[in-house]
């Protein structure tokens, strides 16, 4: 992760490698399905990550540590339509929206010289997009795909490309590369920014129901 997060009117750089967020990961979730009738496909993407630290503070008196709790759920459901639905090319015109929720909380240890202080942040933008798959050989197969949008954000985009191998009439193994990102600067919040983009290796496995 990497970019520009402000509140009260205060912005701050921020880089993060999969290490530095790994380190600090508590619990997450990643995961899709796509329900398909004839040509009609919905796809749905989920992600959930529930970070914390914990960080000493130079006081004699009075609070010790401050701990500190991240919290971001995205949810994006699209549907569309495939134009065009060849044995080893396929094309598929994409649109829908994305769901961001973020929570920040700062509580002081020992727990009771304070409740702690939370604030949160809650989005949805629209979003245009295309994908397309091509069949290499038999049991290879490249995707790749994207969307880009707005509305409540200035900008939120992703674009991924994906390798799968065949291991099955259900079971492909899926790796690549996903790019997402976003600008939120909502008006009369206080300055809050939240301008980052969160590149990354993918690996998967996809179960093909029917």
């Amino acid at each position: 992760m990497h970019g520009t997060v402000g509140a009260l009117d205060h912005e701050a750089s921020v880089h993060a490698s999969f290490g530095d967020i790994f380190n600090y990961l508590n619990i997450g979730a990643m995961a899709a399905v796509e329900p398909r009738y004839n040509r009609i496909v919905m796809p749905f993407d989920f992600l959930w990550m529930k970070l914390s630290d914990n960080k000493a503070l130079p006081f004699d008196e009075g609070a010790t540590s401050v701990k500190t709790k991240m919290t971001e759920t995205l949810i994006t459901q699209k549907i569309g339509y495939r134009f065009v639905d060849r044995k080893r090319f396929k094309v598929d015109a994409l649109f829908g929206l994305r769901y961001w929720h973020l929570e920040n909380t700062l509580t002081l240890q020992p727990t009771q010289i304070a409740n702690g202080f939370s604030r949160s942040a809650n989005w949805v933008d629209g979003l245009g997009g295309g994908r397309i798959e091509v069949g290499l050989t038999p049991k290879l197969s490249a995707m790749v795909m994207g969307d880009a949008g707005g509305g409540s954000a200035r900008l939120d985009y992703q674009v991924a490309g994906l390798l799968g191998y065949t291991l099955n009439r259900r079971l492909v193994l899926l790796a690549g590369y996903r790019y997402l990102a976003v600008d939120y600067r909502p008006i009369g919040n206080a300055g809050f920014i939240y301008d980052v983009a969160m590149p990354g290796v993918v690996l998967g496995l996809t179960i093909n129901v029917k």
